[in-house]
């Protein structure tokens, strides 16, 4: 019954007066047999609303094409792609001839922000789309590599948390691992390779050339003045998108790994307001870039912000590949990442034994396995409860004596209540031992020195602001997070930068007019996703209020 819903969902048939509604956003095209209306790997394609006739959508990932469903009348093309302008997954061919009614890529996203009686369908539907063709085994890319290579993490963590399909070979799991990269020539020390969807070869390639080759659209529009230039996509940039676009602001988020920042790492929130049952931090991700989407907002991923600067009365992000970025205000949500353990020899284990995020893709290298979560704060406890599910035992490790000290009231009663969580206070890692990944660590306890086997340590020990870009540009603390509003010494306001200007800067504004700061990488931000997406939504008003004395 479950997948006959889903069906239901993904592939509704539209009323005839539905329809007839979305006419006025498109033209009527005759079909013949075998017309491709659209190819795997194509982007800007229309949009199609089966008039008469039939439209088979296949997919060729495994090789061959094999048939994922068939449109009839009423029935309509896409999925998320079509709003995310990402590269198109599957090809649409004509199997019965008769009529379409085609609609851009730009006349679809009208329809999804005006035409509230059928948006909601659209959205829905190539939200399930895409998961029931996961679900069909949709291989996508083929990425190989050892579980314990940093570098193969890498590729796996960047490709999982954009939503971006790819079937992992494991080196010492996989037989096929070893046919494919003989069949390319490549010896297992050569390894992580990516092998893409044309038969290409990447050896190791950057995120960037693996975003491109995974269909990912990662070109910024640098010919184009925006309204407003968001950099960093967590929920303060996606809350500040969704309403500065859905308010007719140019709207443009620049973010260097994945839209959704350490949010969209968490496996479960259950504190957001309106989500009695909790919700995971990549279905929020998803569900808030779609919604800035639907309203116009653009995304560029993946792209660094390598510096800041005015010309002309405007703002210029610099990006690490030399392009620039303008705009008549800039939103400073870049967020900010865990610290790191103070042990030697911890950059040889990251990504392999050492993670700073517990998602699926880490959770799976460690089933049944020995592990250990570093942390008292609520995202330590979130990871985990959610690898108390898959390891042997958790061990649940901070440096002070009160688990309740800075963890909500909930984390705190699930942890005690699981029976493979073990929570030792007052105890730090002072050793990661290992050849090629990490085997074990020392700890020092209260009773002393301890050695423990763990295969892997989970690490959530506070967090270090990404603002190097915005060294001398901007008023930073003392611990490199952005000052705003009242906090800006009054020294500085006297500065050339404010002269002329007869107001205090906005409350989330920063040391420079016109640029502003939410979410994490602000200085005495409150370190919660709800608060985050409302400083987001509130930049915004203070935005409106600087262009319209600008």
């Amino acid at each position: 019954m479950t997948r006959e819903r889903d069906d239901q969902i993904a592939f509704p048939t539209l009323e005839p007066d539905l329809v007839d509604r979305l006419r006025e956003f498109g033209e009527v095209r005759r079909t013949e047999k075998d017309q491709v209306l659209f190819s795997e790997g194509d982007r800007g394609f229309d949009f199609f609303v089966v008039l008469d006739g039939a439209v088979e959508i296949l997919e060729t990932a495994s090789g061959s094409p094999n048939r994922v469903t068939v449109h009839g009348p009423g029935e309509f093309t896409g999925d998320v792609d079509m709003l995310t302008g990402r590269a198109a997954l599957v090809t649409a061919r004509v199997e019965e001839p008769g009529e379409v009614l085609a609609i851009s890529a730009e006349g679809l996203r009208t329809i999804v922000g005006q035409v509230s009686e059928v948006s909601e369908t659209l959205l829905q539907a190539f939200l399930m789309r895409r998961t029931l063709l996961l679900d069909q085994g949709y291989e996508g890319l083929k990425i190989i590599g050892s579980r314990f290579s940093p570098e193969a993490h890498r590729l796996r963590d960047f490709a999982t948390r954009n939503a971006l399909p790819f079937t992992w070979l494991d080196l010492e799991r996989e037989p096929a691992a070893d046919e494919l990269l003989d069949h390319f020539g490549v010896r297992p020390e050569e390894t992580p390779v990516v092998i893409g969807r044309g038969g290409e070869l990447l050896r190791n390639p950057s995120l960037a050339e693996l975003g491109k080759a995974m269909g990912l659209d990662a070109q910024a529009d640098t010919d184009e003045l925006f309204d407003l230039v968001v950099v960093g996509g967590g929920p303060a940039g996606l809350g500040a998108a969704v309403y500065a676009a859905s308010e007719g602001l140019r709207t443009l988020v620049v973010e260097a790994v994945a839209v959704g920042g350490q949010a969209g790492t968490s496996t479960r929130i259950e504190n957001y307001l309106g989500f009695p049952a909790g919700i995971s931090g990549a279905e929020l991700t998803q569900n808030a870039m779609l919604q800035a989407q639907k309203f116009g907002a653009s995304m560029s991923v993946p792209h660094q912000a390598a510096r800041l600067r005015l010309e002309g009365g405007y703002r210029v992000v610099e990006l690490e590949d030399g392009s620039e970025i303008m705009g008549r205000c800039v939103l400073v949500s870049s967020g900010a990442e865990y610290r790191q353990l103070g042990v030697p020899d911890l950059e040889r284990f990251e990504g392999a034994g050492v993670y700073y995020a517990a998602t699926e893709n880490e959770a799976r290298l460690c089933t049944d396995d020995d592990l250990a979560v570093v942390g008292g704060g609520n995202s330590a406890g979130q990871a985990a409860v959610y690898l108390s599910g898959l390891a042997r035992t958790v061990h649940l490790i901070l440096r002070g004596d009160d688990l309740g000290k800075s963890m909500s009231r909930y984390l705190v009663d699930r942890i005690q209540r699981s029976e493979n969580i073990r929570v030792r206070t007052q105890t730090e890692v002072r050793a990661l031992h290992g050849d090629e990944h990490l085997e074990a660590v020392d700890l020092e306890t209260p009773e002393g020195q301890e050695r423990l086997d763990l295969k892997a340590v989970f690490v959530f020990i506070g967090a270090e602001p990404h603002t190097d870009w915005l060294d001398g540009c901007v008023k930073l603390d003392r611990k490199g997070f952005v000052m705003t509003g009242p906090q800006i010494p009054r020294s500085t306001l006297r500065g050339a930068a404010w002269s002329g200007i007869r107001r205090s800067p906005f409350l989330l504004e920063t040391s420079l007019p016109g640029v502003f700061a939410a979410g994490d990488v602000r200085s005495g931000s409150i370190k919660r996703v709800s608060s985050a997406v409302g400083e987001g939504a509130m930049a915004v008003t203070f935005i409106h209020q600087h262009l319209g004395t600008a």
